[in-house]
């Protein structure tokens, strides 16, 4: 974080002339899916302790394959945040931003820090409702953010194909996409640096 956004973040003067958007994030890696429209909306709607920080590509379907598996590995050394990127064959673009790493587990993890979110038709996010704490949950042949009475938020197949996408009572959201099942044309997650 440069000190001159840590001045302005911590100080006691009101953020009222703070123009946040002369502080957007550096990318380090090459994305199929985040414009500079994407990185505004989002640096608005990130956890605290992620604002401030550049955005490092730490998965890519388009560099490291349709494998979930292969995301799973990605993220063993990854100590931050994570967003998840999402884009359909229908060119829609949504996601999840979780408060850890993406990581095979038996019970849901993570905290009310995560939210999802879409573009569609404009930028939107749906933080958590605190009705369950569903956050996110992975295994070898799925990854699922938020869910409730057998929804789920965002789910996502071994392969990185499939998806399906329902409103869910974690996030009180949507349906993220025009369709509730689509397929998979890029995922991309990034970290924080």
């Amino acid at each position: 974080m440069s000190d001159e956004l840590r001045r302005a973040l911590y100080s006691s003067s009101s953020l009222t002339s703070l123009d946040l958007e002369a502080f957007l994030p550096e990318i380090n890696g090459t994305s199929e899916i985040i414009t500079d429209a994407v990185r505004k909306s989002m640096y608005r709607k990130l956890p605290a302790r992620a604002q401030g920080y550049s955005w490092k590509l730490v998965f890519s379907t388009s560099q490291h394959g349709f494998s979930l598996n292969s995301l799973y590995r990605k993220m063993a050394d990854v100590d931050s945040p994570i967003m998840l990127f999402i884009q359909d064959t229908h060119q829609n673009v949504f996601g999840a931003v979780v408060s850890c790493s993406l990581r095979v587990s038996e019970l849901y993890y993570g905290t009310g820090e995560s939210f999802l979110f879409t573009f569609q038709p404009e930028f939107q996010s749906f933080p958590w409702t605190g009705e369950n704490t569903f956050f996110v949950k992975g295994n070898n042949e799925s990854l699922v953010v938020g869910g409730g009475d057998g929804n789920f938020g965002l789910w996502l197949d071994g392969d990185l194909y499939q998806g399906r996408t329902q409103p869910c009572k974690t996030f009180n959201n949507p349906q993220l996409s025009d369709t509730e099942d689509f397929i998979i044309k890029a995922v991309e997650c990034w970290s924080f640096e």
